[in-house]
C-alpha cells in the first residue's frame, strides 16, 4: 500500500527533515487552496491528500518528541 510505504519513509527521517517537509506541505496546501479559489485546480482530491499528509507528518513529529522525553 502507498501510505504504509510513505509512513515508513517518514519514520526514518529526522525531526529537522520532517519539519522542512511539513513547511513544504503547508505551502503546497496554500497554493492548492488558492488555485481552487480561482477555479484553476483540476484535481481537487489533492487538497484532501495533502491535508492528510500534513497530519501524518505532525503525528510522526509528536511521536518522536514523546520518545525523546
Amino acid at each position: 500500500m502507498k501510505t504504509s510505504k510513505y509512513l515508513e519513509e517518514l519514520k526514518t527521517q529526522s525531526v529537522a527533515d520532517l519539519n522542512a517537509q511539513l513547511v513544504d506541505a503547508k505551502k503546497e496546501l496554500f497554493n492548492l487552496r488558492f488555485q481552487n479559489a480561482t477555479n484553476q485546480l483540476d484535481n481537487t482530491g489533492r487538497i484532501k491528500e495533502v491535508r492528510k499528509n500534513i497530519a501524518r507528518i505532525q503525528t510522526i513529529i509528536t511521536e518522536k518528541a514523546k520518545v525523546a522525553e
